[in-house]
């Protein structure tokens, strides 16, 4: 029973890095100074799952998928690995960065060349799978759950093999439909042919028999006229004889077809499991969008006390948190600095538990990883608690460190009148916080004004610190050193004191923060206010203080006012990460995504409250039939009869208007290939300003639903017609071979 995950299938078998790995070898696993052990370490024969042993007195072996990583890392680049070794064994080290929370595995090798195959030979194996369609993936899994149902590796069978086999696809069967499935053999195990022929009625679906069968009109095959058919009258797309003759010409597998100019049954669903046929327009997945507007006209992907790794009382604080937001395109991380020993300033959640790291080396990490995933600027958020000279220190820093790529001055060489736009700040560093003075004294000629003063808190830190008020009911002052001052340049913290003293005194990079009640209340009660304010302003929200666990505010309503820097808290899964997600998804992952018009240009009465009706309006009608599944993931796998009744929920945020949700009924026991073909309609008022979000839950009658999956995406982004829905973790990794069936249409409203 061979497994398509070897070797071979991944166009390596001759290759001397994955010879390594398949040989294995003695690796020195890194936990702290003291904790250093040697392990044996090696790739299993799937080419997909890493053995390694444990040297403990009950000996347990163990694995990990090369599915749950997320990254390799050569040298001693992660925080671990610099805080527990030495500079002489640079060259030996790697990382294994792992998808969500787990730890990662920092490793020294034997020499340098041996931990240069290791990298190598591991990120060419992510490679090659990360190129799997869907179609491929979905077949790899198959054989993958077949090869560990074989327990005795007699490539046979049997009944007891045969259930294990299936619960571990998520079906459950009694014994005598297993019997009838063993009725293909005579004797009594299925082996060679019989598993082909097993394994050919298990991907069977018979609504793409359905739809195929509807077009392929051609000796029942898919003519090259057929399939344009299939384009316009479905998939409603603005296609060609040329676009389907390229279609054919990609995805058809079989040569005589092909020849033909003819699409094959197995072809058409290639072709379906590709971009093409995914919900997301792939044009999206490039920066699409205008760039060159001011940078206030774009929602932001932004976080909110970045380098926690968990809550914010006695949470991890580290510099891997940066990495894993900007590596996510965040455009926007929150610094919280304070006196550090030996002069060095230093940032964690202040007055709580939490751990904490150096400045200068989230510095090091943020200039290492900011433009890695995307190449727009990235602003640095600071909230500042330290002393004079650790300001100096911190403003020397990040001069050093960051170089040229810092703005230390306007783009312009006059006073600019307005913000530059995100194409005019690629690779540059933006810094957010107070200044002593207006941005034109950069170019007065005047004296250069005073060292130091004393300026207000930051809202935020003045929330957090719990700082009092004077006898004038004014915030608390703090020394602000010049050097510092003088790299704030288009994002000058001020205090909010209403939209018409904003307006009549505020400068336009002059911006102020908002904890999330205030903002929340302002959007629901002044939205169009609020909305105007930011067609000239940038506004940041904040959590408020209170969510100690890292939990997560809507982000939608402030999108809805136009907020650009929503920060959210980065590492906590949940319903306001996926929307976070589905937004910034759009428009190459860039971090930047360009509000509606009507979030932009003056003139315009739009309220998300009250949906003042305006030409910028376009109501759209929204039909979405939901199909089938395939190959949902177990929830419980150390329950071998834990299977899931899964159901599926399609949710629209928006603005209140839009935002609601349906769902599908259950399905018992199925989450293989469960099918429900239910159909659902949403009226959208505001398309521009709408969220689309399938959750696949596992259902339970005595407690809340169990997340099996998730996608959210923008509605503008989604294509009509057959499509395959990618599902996603809780943590927004990619489960390999899940996904959804839909049928959409997108129209316009009557």
């Amino acid at each position: 029973m061979e497994s398509n995950g070897k070797a071979e299938k991944h166009g390596l078998e001759r290759d001397a890095d994955l010879q390594l790995l398949l040989v294995g070898g003695e690796l020195l696993k890194v936990r702290s100074s003291s904790w250093k052990k040697n392990r044996f370490y090696k790739l299993q024969e799937d080419c997909t799952t890493m053995w390694h042993e444990s040297h403990r007195t009950f000996k347990r072996n163990q694995t990990f998928s090369i599915d749950e990583i997320e990254s390799v890392r050569k040298g001693r680049q992660s925080e671990g690995l610099q805080k527990h070794t030495e500079a002489h064994v640079e060259d030996r080290c790697f990382s294994i960065i792992f998808k969500g929370r787990r730890r990662n595995l920092d490793l020294i090798a034997t020499s340098a060349e041996e931990a240069r195959q290791w990298v190598n030979g591991l990120e060419k194996i992510i490679s090659n799978m990360k190129k799997l369609n869907s179609q491929q993936t979905s077949e790899h899994w198959i054989f993958n759950c077949m090869r560990k149902a074989d327990k005795n590796k007699d490539n046979k069978m049997t009944l007891k093999e045969l259930k294990h086999f299936l619960r571990q696809i998520n079906i459950e069967v009694d014994d005598m439909y297993a019997e009838v499935l063993l009725c293909y053999s005579n004797s009594g195990s299925l082996e060679g042919p019989e598993i082909k022929h097993f394994y050919d009625l298990l991907i069977y679906r018979e609504e793409i028999d359905v739809i195929y069968g509807k077009y392929a009109t051609t000796g029942e095959q898919m003519s090259v006229k057929d399939l344009l058919n299939f384009l316009l009258n479905e998939q409603r797309e603005v296609a060609t004889m040329e676009d389907a003759v390229s279609l054919i010409e990609r995805y058809e597998l079989d040569d005589s077809a092909k020849q033909k100019n003819h699409m094959t049954k197995d072809g058409f669903l290639m072709y379906l499991h590709q971009e093409e046929g995914s919900i997301f327009n792939p044009a999206h997945k490039e920066v699409f969008q205008d760039m060159s507007q001011p940078i206030n006209h774009y929602f932001i992907s932004s976080s909110h006390n970045t380098y926690l790794m968990e809550d914010q009382l006695k949470g991890h604080s580290s510099t891997e948190a940066y990495i894993k937001a900007l590596m996510k395109s965040c455009r926007c991380v929150e610094l919280d600095c304070w006196d550090g020993a030996h002069g060095e300033p230093i940032i964690y959640h202040g007055h709580t538990l939490t751990s904490k790291v150096l400045f200068k080396d989230v510095i090091k990490a943020i200039k290492e990883y900011a433009f890695k995933t995307s190449e727009y600027p990235v602003i640095l958020s600071l909230e500042n608690h330290c002393t004079l000279e650790q300001q100096k220190l911190m403003a020397k820093h990040m001069i050093s460190i960051l170089g040229s790529a810092l703005l230390t001055s306007p783009l312009e060489d006059q006073m600019p009148t307005a913000f530059p736009s995100p194409q005019d700040l690629k690779g540059r560093f933006i810094i957010k916080g107070k200044r002593l003075n207006k941005l034109d004294a950069v170019f007065s000629n005047t004296s250069p004004g005073v060292e130091e003063d004393c300026v207000s808190e930051e809202d935020e830190a003045a929330e957090t610190s719990n700082s009092k008020t004077d006898t004038n009911g004014q915030k608390s002052k703090i020394k602000l050193a010049k050097q510092l001052s003088d790299l704030v340049i288009y994002c000058k913290s001020v205090h909010f004191s209403g939209f018409e003293h904003a307006k009549d005194k505020q400068a336009f990079y002059e911006m102020s923060s908002f904890k999330e009640s205030k903002a929340v209340n302002l959007a629901e009660t002044a939205g169009n206010a609020f909305i105007h304010h930011n067609m000239t302003k940038l506004s940041r929200i904040y959590p408020a203080g209170s969510r100690t666990d890292s939990s997560n505010y809507n982000p939608v309503s402030l999108w809805n006012a136009g907020c650009q820097i929503v920060a959210l808290n980065f590492q906590t899964p949940s319903k306001e990460m996926d929307l976070n997600q589905g937004r910034f998804r759009s428009n190459g992952v860039s971090g930047y995504v360009l509000k509606p018009g009507f979030q932009r240009y003056p003139g315009t009465e739009f309220d998300p409250m009250t949906l003042t009706k305006g030409p910028w309006l376009k109501r759209k009608t929204f039909h979405i039939m939901v199909i089938s599944a395939q190959q949902l993931p177990k929830l419980n796998k150390d329950k071998c009869k834990s299977i899931v009744d899964p159901l599926v929920k399609v949710e629209i945020d928006g603005v209140p208007a839009d935002t609601c949700s349906k769902e599908t009924r259950s399905i018992e026991n199925n989450g293989f290939n469960p099918m429900w073909n239910e159909t659902f309609q949403f009226d959208i008022q505001v398309p521009e300003l709408a969220l689309v979000r399938f959750l696949v839950e596992d259902y339970d009658s005595t407690s809340q639903n169990d997340l099996i999956g998730q996608y959210c995406l923008p509605l503008t982004s989604l294509q009509n017609g057959y499509r395959h829905v990618p599902l996603l973790t809780k943590h927004g990794d990619v489960i390999p071979s899940a996904g959804l069936f839909v049928h959409l249409m997108l129209l316009d409203a009557k």
